[in-house]
């Protein structure tokens, strides 16, 4: 049972991101791509707010607002470089097959530079290792 929840969330980004990648894709190239990403976070938004008001009790609503702190707001200001940048990059020719591989890819390892410096996690040996395999995948894939 713990695998199975430990997997939901995994398969929900999966599916999302797999859908956002498609969405991306398609979007016009004659459409303004801050157009689009404010239709994009409108509908995000009503959706977050039925989500938020359904799952919090009326009550403790005005408590969970409160409770925000400045991480929201530049979460929300790096989702509009996160998707305008993967816009921009298929508007460029960037295959949905490669940017998302060269992209993840160098986050994967920015992240665990990130995470040794900025949390104090670890870096084993396995993920230096990884890590080297990584940038030898990127090459291959640009070729």
């Amino acid at each position: 049972m713990i695998l199975l929840n430990m997997a939901i969330p995994i398969l929900i980004i999966v599916l999302s991101n797999c859908l956002y990648h498609i969405c991306s894709k398609t979007i016009p190239g004659n459409v303004n791509t801050f157009g689009s990403l404010t239709v994009t976070y409108v509908s995000a938004a009503i959706l977050s707010a039925i989500l938020f008001v359904s799952m919090v009790k009326p009550e403790n609503l005005v408590v969970q607002l409160s409770n925000i702190n400045w991480s929201s707001i530049l979460l929300g200001i790096c989702i509009v470089g996160l998707e305008a940048g993967y816009i921009y990059a298929y508007r460029l020719g960037w295959q949905v097959n490669n940017a998302p591989v060269v992209a993840n890819t160098c986050l994967a390892i920015a992240l665990l530079i990130i995470g040794a410096v900025l949390f104090h996690e670890g870096i084993s040996v396995k993920q230096i290792v990884g890590m080297i395999l990584c940038i030898i995948g990127l090459i291959f894939i640009n070729l």
